[in-house]
């Protein structure tokens, strides 16, 4: 007598089941991000989306990334719920400093077993990260492969595209001597560093996600699991009507590799870190590991999540407009004459 298909392929490891009932859990949060430019249904083979109204020469900007090793620590504390935030963090921001207004985002989501609850909480933080960047999610795939991860393991990536005019790409070209640099605050570690914080603080300390520490006035894992912020709604209608020349990212690498990607040859960001006020989570992993001021700032966004460039003369207005969002920008420095494109 045969199996029968489905409960081969179960005995092999992978539960079509458990697959169709992760697609029927998600469903809710999958719709709640959708607009008028859906055109499509979950359950197609492909996700379809148009383009709005209004553009003369429209550009596509896409940009794709992961949440590293920060996927540890959800499990550790078996929480899920907000990794997905991440994800779309990572990707809309990236495409957000080239002036992209966000349109659709595609998740990956591999694991070792698929548990429908569990890949429905880590959908309903893409789903609210899609919100909250004003993007539809608009497809995706699971992949259940457990001889390649653990049966509580997984990794999550995504992608995402926006829509902008040709001529108001934002590239950092056009960035000139005396430009102003205004920070927009992070929420925490965002998800760049992790496998630092993890050193210093699982394996150089006898410390788990479960130890309250009074700096932070939380566990370490509530505030490891904060999720990285995303700037769309602080900063899309503000681009092109204060000038903004550049904007950059900070993810791996801090600001010592991700403001330099901005600044044209021959300029360099001046940055005064007098201004910054660290979150406590950085003051506690600093002390932790007495790791050096550059180490910090060359691996963490110690506070500040997207850096603007923008002429001198709309600074002022841009500031106030933010602040009127609830934001609270920093001017950090201004940009010079030299050759090395950052200096702290």
């Amino acid at each position: 007598m045969f199996m029968s298909k489905t409960n081969a392929y179960k005995e092999a490891g992978v539960d079509v089941e458990a697959g169709y009932e992760s697609v029927r859990l998600i469903q809710k949060d999958v719709k709640r991000t959708f607009n008028q430019y859906v055109l499509s249904e979950l359950g197609g083979f492909g996700g379809v989306i148009e383009l709005p109204e209004g553009y003369k020469k429209p550009c596509l900007i896409s940009g794709t990334d992961g949440v590293g090793t920060k996927l540890m620590i959800a499990f550790m504390m078996d929480r899920h719920n907000t990794v997905g935030i991440d994800c779309v963090a990572m990707c809309v921001n990236d495409i957000l400093c080239q002036g992209a207004k966000p349109l659709l985002f595609l998740d990956y989501i591999a694991c070792g077993k698929n548990t429908p609850e569990k890949i429905a909480q880590i959908v309903s933080g893409v789903a609210e990260g899609c919100v909250q960047g004003d993007m539809a999610l608009i497809g995706g795939e699971t992949a259940e492969m457990p001889d390649m991860y653990g049966a509580d393991e997984y990794d999550l990536a995504g992608f995402a595209v926006g829509v902008v005019e040709k001529d108001q790409i934002v590239t950092g070209q056009s960035i000139q001597k005396g430009d102003v640099l205004v920070g927009l605050p992070s929420s925490g570690v965002h998800s760049n560093g992790f496998s630092l914080v993890r050193k210093l603080i699982f394996k150089d300390h006898d410390l788990t996600v479960d130890s309250y520490i009074d700096e932070l006035g939380a566990t370490i894992g509530e505030t490891l699991l904060t999720p990285t912020r995303i700037y769309v709604h602080a900063l899309s209608d503000l681009i092109v009507p204060y000038g903004v020349r550049g904007m950059s990212h900070i993810t791996g690498g801090g600001f010592y590799e991700n403001i330099p990607r901005m600044i044209p040859d021959g300029l360099c960001a001046k940055v005064d870190t007098s201004v910054i006020e660290p979150l406590p989570i950085f003051d506690v992993l600093q002390q932790l590991g007495e790791v050096p001021d550059h180490d910090m700032y060359n691996t963490f966004n110690m506070g500040i999540g997207l850096v603007c460039a923008l002429p001198q003369d709309q600074a002022d207005g841009f500031v106030s407009a933010l602040k009127e969002k609830g934001e609270k920008p920093v001017i950090l420095g201004e940009v010079t004459e030299g050759t090395e494109k950052i200096v702290l």
